[in-house]
Formats: structure tokens, sequence, C-alpha cells
């Protein structure tokens, strides 16, 4: 697997598992976390895209809700597996709900005069290319692939780094179509390595048959 910032969840869980009993002690689901992860990010995705330009601070809304989002994220994970609360239904919700979140959260960069659209349709287009290609793996026996180098985590923490940058006032639209286009050509790069390790993963082991030779 190519390394991610993917690879640090197991830490970051267990730092969250003592708030994970407590939400699943008050009657809080799984499917309920994912849900609301992924309103609550349209909601921030669309004040950050029509405010942020004329009240810059605000586009340090970015960083602060990727960081609670993966938080998020990872507390649903853990309610699901940790207290049998795993679904079909759920699958369903994670999976597009990533999706649509990770897009909106995107896309509320074109806020910023000056950033083309090409660049911020790009990643969100090239994003979800990389998690279809991980959830493929599910298909062919391999398993959801998370390889990098562009995840969901890792996209999460350019995008905060670029909200952050843009409220302290260090960079301008140049600079964030730069680092869009950038990140969405690893996120293609990251859905070809799931593909490639996914087969690798899933391939057959053949067996040699010594009695068995060409003639």
């Amino acid at each position: 697997m190519s390394f991610s910032i993917y690879t640090l969840k197991g830490r970051f869980q267990a730092l969250l598992r003592p708030l994970v009993g407590v939400l699943q002690r008050a009657g809080v689901s799984a499917n309920q976390v994912t849900t609301s992860a992924a309103l609550a990010s349209i909601a921030v995705a669309a004040l950050v895209a029509w405010q942020a330009p004329r009240q810059p601070l605000l586009w340090a809304l970015l960083p602060v809700w990727m960081f609670l989002r993966m938080a998020l994220n990872a507390i649903d994970g853990m309610l699901a597996r940790e207290f049998a609360q795993q679904s079909r239904l759920g699958a369903y919700l994670n999976e597009t709900g990533d999706v649509v979140a990770d897009a909106a959260l995107y896309l509320a960069l074109l806020g910023l005069p000056g950033v083309h659209a090409a660049a911020a349709w790009a990643l969100a287009w090239a994003a979800a290319f990389s998690e279809y290609c991980g959830v493929l793996g599910l298909m062919v026996g391999a398993g959801r692939r998370y390889d990098g180098p562009m995840g969901k985590s890792d996209r999460a923490f350019v995008i905060g780094a670029l909200g952050l940058a843009l409220a302290a006032g260090w960079i301008g639209a140049a600079a964030v179509d730069g680092v869009l286009a950038l990140t969405a050509l690893l996120a293609i790069l990251t859905g070809v390595n799931r593909v490639r390790h996914g087969l690798a993963a899933s391939a057959p082991i053949s067996h040699h048959d010594p009695h068995d030779q060409e003639t």
C-alpha cells in the first residue's frame, strides 16, 4: 500500500474510543453519524463559498471541519464495527456520503475570485474516481482498497491547508488552481494504484505441476 495519512487511522481511533463509548451509550447510531457528517459538510461548503470571499477568516472553517469530519468518519466506523451496527445501508451511506461531501468541500473553493472551475471540478471527479476504484476491490475479492498517495485523508489535509493559507492571506487564486490540479493528478494515480494493487491481491495463486510440461 502506498503511504497515506490513512495509515495513521489506528492511532486516531484509539484517541476517539472513549467518546465512541459515550455516543453508543447515548443511543447514537453509526448511520446517524455518517448522515450528519455528510449534511454538515454540504452546509460548511455552502457557507464558505458564499461568505469567505467577503470574510476571509471563514476560510479557516475548512481545516477545522476537515479535522472534525475525519473524526466523525472514524467514529461511525468504530460504532459500526465494535457495537454490531454494520449494515448494508450503512455501507451505501458511507461511500456515497463521502463522495458527495468531498465534492462539496472542494467546490467551495470556487467562491474565491479567480479560481478556475476546471481545477476544482477536476479534483471532485478525480476523487470520486479514486474512491470508486477502491470500492471495486470488494468486487474482485481484494477488499476495500485504501492505497495512496492521495486518499481521502490526504485530500482533506490538502484542502485544509489551502483554507488555512487563504485565511492567513498567504496565497491567491493562482496557487489554489495549481494545488487543485496537482491533487487531482495524484488522485487519479491513487485510483490506478488501487486497481493495480487490487488485481495483485485478488490474483489466483498458480501451482506449478512438474508433470505438466510443454512438449
